[in-house]
């Protein structure tokens, strides 16, 4: 039951499972994203987050319990992850600030996990073994999990990389028209002073008579 704050934000995409919640979402310049997930007491969960682009790719991130405490509390990180288990029922609140950004925006990414998956077979946790192809399949079932996941950072990173390729594209580009204005001004003043040099001068000649 993920529910967030400031509804002005614009979602890119979000994947919801049974335990676990993935959202990409626009972080505004002196904004502040909160998102809150109900969690019973036990429970352990994990939170993992990423900028994606934007400025120095860094964000606050603040965790606190249904007492307002606070769990896990970064400043300025570019990602990192937090695992924790719940030490008492009720709504745990995250949230992401780009409060200290007086003109830059992020994309921000997080996956926040509640529990474990459920057993892909109902009755695996029976006494008797598994059988050979239940057996198969579990290990088939983690396997496209990892997958999955190595899908999912692959993607970030190819993100990552292609705004910051676009932004050293926009600063060479700038660079360049700025070289050429400059040669531009120094031709035209060369062009100048050597006019001068070679331009007539009048000159007033006064005899002196004896």
């Amino acid at each position: 039951s993920l529910s967030h704050a400031h509804t002005h934000t614009l979602s890119l995409s979000v994947f919801n499972w049974i335990c676990a919640s993935e959202l990409t979402f626009e972080l505004p310049d002196n904004a502040k994203q909160c998102f809150y997930e109900d969690i019973t007491i036990g429970t352990k969960c994990t939170l993992e987050f990423q900028v994606v682009t934007g400025g120095h790719y860094d964000v606050d991130c603040r965790l606190e319990d249904p007492d307002g405490t606070v769990l896990y509390k970064e400043m300025k990180k570019q990602y990192d992850s937090f695992t924790f288990t719940a030490s008492r029922n009720g709504t745990f609140k995250f949230c992401f600030s780009n409060e200290f950004s007086t003109f830059t925006h992020k994309t921000v990414y997080f996956d926040f996990q509640v529990g474990d998956d459920p057993p892909l077979f109902p009755n695996e946790n029976r006494v008797t073994a598994l059988t050979q192809m239940e057996s198969a399949c579990v290990s088939i079932h983690e396997a496209l999990k990892s997958v999955i996941d190595y899908q999912t950072h692959f993607r970030l990173r190819e993100a990552q990389g292609r705004s910051r390729a676009e932004d050293l594209n926009t600063r060479v580009a700038f660079w360049s028209i700025g070289e050429a204005f400059i040669l531009l001004v120094v031709s035209i003043s060369q062009v100048l002073l050597l006019r001068s040099f070679f331009s007539d001068k009048k000159t007033t000649t006064t005899r002196v008579g004896s």
